[in-house]
């Protein structure tokens, strides 16, 4: 089990990572930093679409533990990343009825964490969350995940409407999470090929995604609190998706 992140330094040695094709979640850039060892950086982070944050030098401090950061820390992810459009080929291939899973700009680890746990113990073939935007795969989730983190594929686009895109086109079909909607979960079938979509914490799924997706359902709440926790929400989406399933 991994009990810590990751952390490299030095604008040297984060530019030899990016270039050996390390997967690195964030590069955290100091502020008014300048100089052409940091635009080969930049450039670097630009074209392979890494996330950064520019902050203070304490923060800086911290993260390297007082060594000699120049200015520059990447956190690398302690987990390999696969490839969407081959992870969908090799699901249609071995002849399962594919079920994927989308987190649209999730942002808390230990939410992400849960999830995955529940997606590896219902039989998800895949988890597929954002470059940007989306809670990093880190030593909390891993901890938050059980180690599920390890077992089950996770995929990073550019965009999720991509990924929406390639699943409609592979005839997997899409469903929202979401209460802006009369269909209630039960009313879906999730016996055939899917693709569950889970928004962020606060905001929901993106409405441009809910013009995009084959269905949206909402849960049941009977009681006076508005939502559910997003990871409790995504294991009554999963665990009716098995319910059917094994009928």
């Amino acid at each position: 089990m991994i009990t810590e992140t990751t952390n490299i330094f030095g604008i040297r040695a984060i530019i030899e990572a990016i270039e050996s094709g390390s997967t690195i979640n964030k590069v955290y850039l100091q502020k008014g930093l300048r100089g052409n060892l940091f635009y080969e950086l930049d450039k670097l982070i630009k074209q392979n679409k890494i996330a950064t944050s520019t902050v203070p030098v304490e923060k800086l401090n911290r993260l390297s533990k007082n060594s000699n950061h120049q200015g520059a820390v990447a956190q690398i992810s302690p987990v390999e990343f696969y490839d969407l459009e081959k992870l969908i080929e090799s699901t249609l291939e071995k002849g399962d009825t594919p079920l994927f899973l989308l987190l649209d700009q999730l942002s808390d680890v230990r939410n992400f964490g849960a999830i995955i746990r529940t997606a590896e113990c219902t039989g998800v073939n895949g988890i597929i969350i954002q470059k940007n935007g989306s809670a990093p795969v880190n030593a909390e989730t891993i901890k938050t995940s059980a180690g599920a983190a390890f077992k089950i594929p996770i995929c990073k686009v550019d965009h999720i409407k991509d990924a929406i895109f390639l699943l409609q086109a592979s005839e997997i079909k899409t469903v929202a999470a979401t209460e802006k909607t009369e269909d209630s979960i039960f009313d879906i079938d999730f016996k055939q090929p899917i693709a569950i979509i889970m928004g962020s914490e606060h905001r929901g799924v993106n409405p441009s995604i809910l013009k995009m997706v084959d269905y949206k359902a909402k849960l049941p709440l009977l009681g006076e609190i508005a939502s559910l926790n997003v990871s409790v929400a995504c294991g009554a989406f999963l665990y009716e998706t098995v319910r059917q399933r094994l009928q």
